[in-house]
């Protein structure tokens, strides 16, 4: 039986409660609909409860380089399941186009015919072989993980995170979801108290919950590929894994008590904004002449009252999309505004009349 976040007056979370007594709140006037940027059908009391004991309430964390896996878990149930598309190979990608244009312009302007000391560089800013700095696309990952973490903080009264700690293989072995890793659990540490735990025993404690795990293609937007993990990262809260030993015989059991039942599921990325730029790198093929004309880059605002990231309901043909809007092109003879899945796939253009706006941008796209 799923169940509901409840928040206090005061805006404190308290334990969730059932889909049904939560209905019968709202029609009795004792509760409304709380929003929140996970779309996480939650309520808020209207009059202070009899109490505020709450129960522990421990998250997941499966963390990755593309995917990561969340989950929240109580002893009794399941209360969400999330799985996370990460912003690293986007962030490459720009990274990459920024490095070109940068190293474009030095050459430029630096005058090689001249002597060495003569030349005109420019001066660094810092030192970036000093500092122990975050590479942006690990950076996008975990600050997008505690993004999530932070607004499921306030939905649910957590009372311990479990994060899966990575371990490169040999001695000169590499991974990028350990670069940040130590960073990311300081972040952690300010919200809850915080634990670590392997990848096998997150592996062992989901065989015995009876979580199936989709290994054929990890890209799959189902609970069955990280957020499964994350279900038995978070019970390992609940349950130890216990050894015993004899004079003829020794084994182990598990200690405690979980139940993983069924929840909701949401699958969330970052939104794809073109920050603004003077233009394209490139002149526009269309125009006549190629050396002056370059097209109009990023931004966040639309001439039509829309914003980029804004959640929409577009019609075309007949037909209802729903989406986050990405751009807009205008011209003399028609004003279009594009509408993308979460995924950042565009899904069409459409006329600004007939998009109506659903949500404001939270910079998430929860599918």
């Amino acid at each position: 039986m799923q169940r509901v976040p409840v928040i206090s007056p005061g805006g404190h979370p308290l334990m969730p409660t059932i889909a049904s007594r939560a209905r019968r709140w709202l029609r009795q006037g004792k509760a409304k609909v709380y929003p929140n940027d996970l779309n996480v059908f939650a309520i808020q009391l209207i009059f202070n409860p009899s109490g505020h004991d709450t129960q522990d309430v421990a998250i997941g964390i499966d963390p990755g380089k593309l995917f990561s896996g969340v989950g929240v878990q109580s002893y009794k149930a399941t209360l969400l399941k999330l799985h996370l598309i990460l912003p690293f190979p986007n962030v490459t990608k720009k990274m990459t186009a920024r490095r070109i244009l940068r190293r474009a312009r030095r050459g430029r302007r630096i005058n090689r015919k001249l002597p060495y000391d003569q030349r005109c560089h420019k001066a660094k800013r810092f030192d970036n072989r000093v500092h122990k700095k975050l590479p942006p696309s690990i950076r996008a990952n975990r600050q997008l993980e505690l993004r999530v973490v932070k607004e499921i903080v306030r939905l649910f009264p957590i009372s311990n995170i479990v994060y899966e700690y990575i371990k490169a293989r040999g001695d000169k072995g590499f991974s990028p979801v350990m670069v940040g890793q130590k960073v990311m659990l300081k972040w952690l540490e300010k919200l809850a108290p915080t634990t670590t735990q392997y990848g096998w025993q997150t592996s062992n404690l989901r065989q015995w919950l009876k979580l199936t795990k989709e290994k054929t293609d990890k890209s799959k937007a189902v609970a069955e590929t990280h957020s499964n993990d994350g279900v038995a990262l978070a019970a390992s809260h609940f349950v130890k894994w216990k050894e015993w030993h004899d004079k003829n015989a020794h084994g182990g059991y598990w200690d405690g008590q979980v139940v993983a039942t069924v929840a909701p599921f949401k699958v969330i990325a970052r939104v794809g904004v073109y920050r603004r730029q003077l233009h394209f790198e490139n002149p526009d093929s269309h125009k006549p002449n190629l050396n002056q004309y370059r097209k109009r880059k990023g931004g966040t605002i639309t001439p039509f009252g829309f914003r980029s990231g804004d959640f929409v309901q577009a019609e075309k043909a007949g037909k209802t999309y729903r989406g986050w809007v990405g751009g807009y092109t205008q011209t003399a003879k028609s004003k279009k505004v594009s509408v993308y899945d979460h995924n950042w796939k565009r899904i069409g253009q459409f006329s600004p009349n007939k998009v109506k706006l659903l949500k404001r941008s939270c910079r998430l796209c929860v599918a």
